[in-house]
């Protein structure tokens, strides 16, 4: 797997722990007094969108560079036209974890994944 990927795996490992953190102060929020509610629900915010704007980004880049499958063109609709998030959410679960454990059809034993610019890169040791 190159560098840059798990760079990333690792990143969106870090930032998903923060964004459950800011889930957490969103569920206090909503359970808080007046007062608090208003710094809760900031700080949840800031907190919580970093996480889900690199996962959008991660499963776009997922795809493009190192998908494995025999729907490429269909994950690739579904990803940039529907606007929710909700087939992010399986992409990530489908491909970008199954990828970042090298598991499944990412495992280390199987194919070698389709050429992408990322690993034209030259390794640093």
């Amino acid at each position: 797997m190159p560098m840059l990927w798990r760079t990333r795996f690792e990143w969106l490992q870090k930032l998903g722990l923060v964004s459950l953190v800011g889930m957490v102060l969103l569920i206090a929020a909503a359970l808080a007094s007046d007062r608090v509610q208003g710094i809760l629900l900031l700080i949840g915010i800031l907190t919580t969108l970093p996480g889900f704007f690199y996962l959008f980004i991660c499963t776009i880049w997922h795809w493009k560079s190192r998908y494995r499958g025999s729907h490429s063109d269909l994950w690739g609709a579904l990803l940039l036209i529907e606007a929710s998030g909700w087939f992010k959410l399986v992409y990530l679960f489908r491909h970008i974890i199954p990828d970042a454990r090298q598991v499944g059809r990412y495992g280390a034993d199987n194919a070698t994944p389709r050429p992408s610019m990322d690993d034209s890169r030259p390794r640093q040791s």
